[in-house]
């Protein structure tokens, strides 16, 4: 199984240029509103056309502009589950889920019973979307696209109906719900959250252009360019000026660190917010504090601070959990190393 896209698309005030490929594993494609995640999957599908490209999929041309071939949305074999999961209001779960369905009459009724139970809506065939819940709907939805066998399915933003606490019930069983299919799978999102969870893969895209491509886990554990260290929420990033071969200087915050194998593109340096630690005493890649806010969240607080041994006016932000800071706070002057940082290029 594979899918190559390679895409440009322009309007007045934006433009698509997009390349990526993928070889059976899950790809998540995160970013912003407005990036061009929707957009994207739109062109795979055929419901926009791009000016330029071509899209290949399992060998398949869908498109091709050099050669004039652009396959009509219906003849690509694309499952597309929207965000509002554009159920039928009119038809009941079972009515959705056949609607398209090619079959006599016997078989399309053995099919979507199968389905039913496969997603575990043996109960709620006879009931209209209005008369479920989000998840419930949601699974219709899915069940209704793999009725059709495709060879990619594309999922735009799959949570943003749901509330934050049905997102996070159903994460799980959506995973499991996917088993049930074996195709290409593009999920697009701007939630940090779902992306880590469900995909393989991962496309960072910014102002309609691809910035990274990797293994999911990867980048979010190891960041390489500024690009993909803003994507996964890095609170601190400064531009940095190697001065060795095994220190550079964080302009921002007047700072020198130390570590090995520093390359020598590096441009930016990025601190991850959980990534201090309360130490007694000065030292290498320790900063001597000076508190401008402590902001207190669900799970603990958010320590705003500058360097207090510089005049650079950029803060930095430290999370930690309640307890250990309840039991440091009054700790005169206050020491945090950085146990880990990002070198970005």
């Amino acid at each position: 199984m594979s899918l190559e896209v390679k895409i440009k698309k322009r309007y007045k005030d934006f433009s698509l240029d997009v390349s990526l490929e993928t070889k059976g594993e899950y790809l998540g494609i995160l970013g912003a509103s407005g990036s061009g995640k929707s957009l994207t999957l739109k062109c795979i599908a055929g419901v926009e056309t791009p000016d330029e490209g071509k899209i290949v999929l399992k060998g398949r041309v869908l498109f091709d502009s050099e050669n004039n071939i652009n396959i009509k949305p219906q003849s690509r074999n694309i499952g597309y589950m929207f965000q509002n999961y554009a159920l039928f209001p009119n038809m009941t779960a079972e009515e959705n889920i056949g609607v398209g369905l090619k079959l006599a009459k016997k078989e399309k009724k053995k099919r979507v019973k199968e389905l039913l139970s496969l997603f575990r809506l043996e109960d709620m065939g006879h009931k209209y979307p209005a008369q479920l819940s989000g998840g419930q709907q949601q699974r219709v939805a899915l069940a209704r696209i793999i009725a059709y066998e495709p060879d990619v399915l594309l999922l735009d933003e799959p949570f943003s109906a749901l509330d934050s606490k049905l997102k996070s019930e159903l994460h799980t069983e959506f995973l499991d719900m996917l088993n049930l299919y074996k195709g290409e799978v593009i999920i697009v999102t701007h939630s940090k959250e779902e992306v880590y969870r469900i995909s393989e893969n991962l496309a960072l895209i910014e102002n309609g252009t691809i910035t990274g491509f990797g293994k999911t886990k990867e980048i979010f554990e190891h960041p390489k360019s500024l690009s993909e260290a803003k994507m996964i929420g890095c609170k601190n990033i400064s531009p940095c000026e190697i001065l060795s071969d095994n220190r550079i200087l964080c302009k921002d915050w007047g700072l020198v660190l130390e570590t090995e194998g520093i390359p020598i593109n590096c441009k930016y340096a990025g601190i991850p917010s959980e990534n201090f630690e309360i130490v007694n005493e000065p030292g290498i890649n320790t900063i001597e504090c000076k508190l401008v806010n402590v902001i207190e969240e669900i799970n603990g607080y958010l320590i705003v601070f500058k360097n207090n041994k510089r005049n650079e006016n950029s803060i930095l932000y430290f999370n930690i959990n309640k307890e250990t800071w309840n039991k440091k706070k009054s700790q005169n002057p206050l020491y945090l190393k950085i146990k880990d940082f990002y070198l970005l290029i």
